[in-house]
């Protein structure tokens, strides 16, 4: 059976790649030349949130699983879309509410059990730029995110269930200008993952397709950088 897959994952370059915050620099140094070694090796030097990339539920609960406890059907979830590109561009501190939710569902049916629920907006096309952290004079970062009150509702109704998550084209599912990490510690506080600075979310359809996150396991790694596919649905 042929999968069609499309690429939703930035290209992991120095020169682009924006790092959250105080996360350690991203590099990418040559160790080895074709001219001197007959081979060509980089080390590259990276945070497990650099770049695209999944979060296990221990990067913000303790005793929480770690990415060598995870197991494959953990980070291949049914995926759906939701897009809120028009709203963010008026608003960078546009927020997930469950009334889109309630809405979404009105146009396109209830939200699979366990599910990756993935915000679109519209932040995967400011990528390498200023813009993509929103900084304000303060220097406070402004990018849409969930509400809590939107998470709570998926949790409870088990749209996320106790094994599927959310994903974004942000640094991560909490709006920018929110220090507490409230919405990533409610996804995290059980068996649930969360997919950021995802890319190419044009190509995600809003129902059908399924997410399918790679990345390194690292023996109590708290997520890792990854290559992440949308699994399209079949075509007729």
């Amino acid at each position: 059976m042929r999968l069609d897959l499309v690429n939703l994952s930035h290209v992991a370059d120095p020169a682009t790649t924006c790092v959250y915050p105080g996360d350690p620099t991203f590099a990418v140094e040559a160790v080895a030349t074709l001219a001197e070694d007959g081979f060509r090796l980089n080390y590259v030097r990276q945070g497990e949130h650099t770049g695209t990339h999944w979060s296990a539920p221990g990067h913000f609960t303790d005793g929480g699983a770690l990415a060598d406890d995870l197991d494959v059907q953990d980070l291949f979830r049914p995926a759906v879309k939701i897009d809120v590109r028009e709203r963010c561009a008026n608003d960078p501190d546009y927020t997930l509410t469950r009334a889109d939710l309630l809405a979404w569902e009105r146009d396109h049916g209830p939200i699979p059990p366990e599910s990756i629920v993935v915000l679109w907006t519209g932040w995967d096309a400011k990528w390498g730029r200023d813009a993509y952290y929103g900084y304000d004079r303060a220097g406070v970062m402004h990018q849409p995110g969930f509400e809590v009150d939107a998470i709570q509702w998926l949790i409870d109704t088990g749209r996320l269930g106790g094994r599927g998550g959310t994903g974004t084209d942000t640094f991560g599912p909490d709006p920018g200008a929110d220090p507490t990490y409230a919405v990533s510690k409610l996804v995290h506080r059980e068996h649930r993952i969360s997919v950021e600075v995802l890319a190419n979310l044009a190509a995600l359809p809003e129902t059908g397709a399924s997410l399918w996150c790679g990345g390194q396991i690292v023996k109590g790694g708290t997520g890792s950088p990854a290559l992440v596919y949308g699994v399209l649905p079949p075509t007729p």
